[in-house]
């Protein structure tokens, strides 16, 4: 249960740099048609020219509109890789209004407008796929990290309710949250994980449409189960039952 060339575009946002680029050119080198969202026209250029079949498309994704429109312009998705996020390393005390609805409009809002745009021909076909680049960042904040880590926080949310409400009528549409680890990028860390062996493992996940993967979250190249409560690990426990995370090599 594999997404295939023939099956529709893939859709990566941020894909101008870093972990972006990097899936957009694993996507590309697999046949696939990639339309890459952004806000810096040059740098989605620069991706283009490292990947066949790649069109830029310079957006804002923070502008409900501007996303319609530019949806509007591009075949039917089969994939929407929501992995577009800024970070901008701002102490609390130092934030305004402003400065804080900025980021909140990129890493949440920004993610709903491709979401809700992509939804639409994915409903229509019965079927796609939605993978949302997250962060533990919700749980353990770092300083200077309030919006960031309050606006992917709600981001993952957001794939929760967003499963609550279309699972049952559309199972073919497989919506999951991959955390890629941390990378050698602007946003990550200057010893870090080289975003094309990232991209490679997140690119892997975004292709396959197993209903399964649903509610899943992968961290890196190996899923995350979630906890479990007391009456079901001693039910586990009774049936010799041992829960195994799914990791990408084998699927």
């Amino acid at each position: 249960m594999r997404v295939t060339p023939e099956d529709g575009i893939v859709v990566v946002t941020g894909a101008g740099s870093g972990l972006g680029r990097a899936l957009a050119h694993v996507f590309a080198h697999k046949g696939f048609a990639v339309a890459g969202l952004g806000r810096r026209a040059e740098a989605l250029e620069e991706t283009a020219a490292l990947c066949p079949g790649f069109f830029a498309v310079p957006v804002d994704i923070a502008d409900a509109g501007a996303v319609r429109a530019a949806f509007a312009t591009l075949p039917a998705p089969a994939v929407l890789v929501n992995n577009a996020a800024i970070y901008p390393r701002r102490d609390l005390l130092a934030e305004t209004g402003e400065s804080w609805a900025e980021t909140v409009n990129s890493n949440l809002n920004g993610l709903v407008n491709c979401t809700l745009a992509a939804l639409g021909p994915m409903v229509q076909r019965g079927q796609g796929r939605i993978l949302n680049v997250a962060t533990f960042a919700d749980l353990n904040p770092l300083p200077g990290a309030a919006a960031y880590s309050v606006s992917k926080g709600a981001a993952r949310i957001f794939t929760r309710a967003l499963i609550a409400d279309i699972t049952d009528r559309f199972p073919g549409i497989v919506v999951s949250d991959w955390m890629p680890g941390m990378l050698a990028t602007k946003m990550g860390i200057r010893d870090g994980l080289d975003p094309a062996t990232a991209a490679a493992w997140g690119a892997t996940l975004a292709l396959l449409r197993d209903p399964s993967l649903t509610g899943s979250t992968f961290e890196m190249d190996r899923e995350i189960l979630p906890p479990r409560g007391l009456k079901n690990r001693v039910k586990d426990a009774l049936l010799l039952r041992r829960r195994r995370p799914r990791v990408l090599s084998d699927l």
